[in-house]
């Protein structure tokens, strides 16, 4: 060897381009306005995320998110596993600016508080 690296086409790439045949490939996820979500949805990536690492199912997470196809949850749990490191430095970024937002957020006001706890009482809901 002259110290090169040469690298071989896979075999069955070989063969889809004597067949003619296309490989296609899609992007599951993508970078909206600083986060993730998966394509072409209003779904964060963190959602599927969050549910996968509690020991969703992909069909599970389906039943939780209608609106996205088997292959789209199977697309963003793929990206995440092939991406642990920085889907998890993403989630760590989130998790730190939600603490954020919530440390700085204005207190209830204790009347309205007061009146809301009330109404939960009457009405039975009691979270």
């Amino acid at each position: 060897m002259d110290g090169q690296i040469r690298m071989r086409q896979p075999a069955a790439a070989n063969r889809a381009k004597i067949e003619g045949v296309v490989l296609m490939q899609r992007e599951f996820v993508e970078m909206r306005n600083g986060a993730y979500y998966l394509a072409g949805s209003r779904v964060s990536l963190a959602s599927i995320i969050y549910e996968y690492r509690d020991g969703a199912t992909a069909e599970t997470i389906r039943e939780n998110f209608p609106t996205l196809s088997l292959e789209q949850i199977h697309g963003a749990i793929a990206f995440y596993l092939g991406h642990r490191d920085e889907a998890e430095a993403y989630l760590r970024a989130l998790e730190k600016k939600w603490e954020e937002l919530q440390n700085s957020a204005e207190p209830a006001d204790f009347e309205l508080q007061r009146r809301i706890d009330e109404a939960r009482k009457r009405s039975g809901y009691e979270s």
